[in-house]
């Protein structure tokens, strides 16, 4: 259960296996590189939610990278019929499939990373290239055609510097909110030797963005 990751809703998380990138940094490694084992099928899901109607009101869907998955729509619609909302997380590398999903409805809010300013994407996602357009593609079908949403950077002290939250600045300007959530190092993390930024740095970069987006946060900092 939580009450952060999907917003004005009492929630469960879904994670789905399997991911196009290799963050670094990345909490879910198990999931985005396919070692974890599954712990319950779609059937199996849907069973779990209908004995939790009235206990929770909404569903989080997140990975890996929920949208690698063809059939995501049909299970969306599943648990739409169980009467639950539904929070889709995305790294915004499968358009077309996410322009689907928006167009029936079936998603009522969307979070998608923006890794880092576009020179430096690819490296953060940890691949060899990335298709920049086709992120960019996304960010514009979100701000365009999402019930509500939001853009969110982790922010690795390795990785980002002042000069990046400009460019992620002009890269969703105009949306309507973005948060920078601080690394935090665990067991799951595929490299070592990366840290958090300085609570005055997240402050610095929040401002930088402010420019282009007015409502801009920091998660994960006292």
């Amino acid at each position: 259960m939580t009450l952060l990751d999907f917003p004005g809703h009492v929630a469960c998380t879904v994670f789905l296996g399997g991911c196009d990138f290799r963050c670094p940094y990345c909490h879910n490694y198990e999931l985005a590189d396919g070692t974890a084992d599954p712990i319950m099928d779609e059937e199996e899901l849907l069973a779990f939610l209908k004995k939790r109607i009235g206990l929770l009101d909404g569903v989080a869907i997140t990975g890996g990278e929920p949208c690698l998955h063809k059939d995501l729509p049909e299970l969306m619609r599943r648990i739409r019929e169980l009467g639950f909302g539904i929070k889709l997380d995305t790294n915004g590398y499968h358009p077309q499939l996410l322009r689907s999903i928006l167009e029936e409805g079936l998603a009522d809010y969307v979070a998608m990373d923006i890794k880092n300013s576009p020179a430096k994407y690819a490296v953060t996602g940890g691949v060899d290239r990335i298709n920049m357009d086709t992120i960019r593609e996304s960010i514009a079908l979100i701000m365009n055609e999402a019930k509500d949403y939001e853009f969110r950077t982790t922010v690795v002290r390795e990785f980002h510097e002042e000069s990046d939250f400009e460019e992620i600045g002009r890269l969703i300007s105009g949306a309507r909110r973005y948060f920078l959530q601080s690394f935090t190092d665990r067991d799951t993390v595929p490299y070592g030797n990366l840290s958090a930024p300085a609570k005055e740095d997240l402050e610095k970069y929040a401002q930088i963005v402010r420019r282009f987006v007015p409502d801009v946060t920091i998660r994960g900092v006292d």
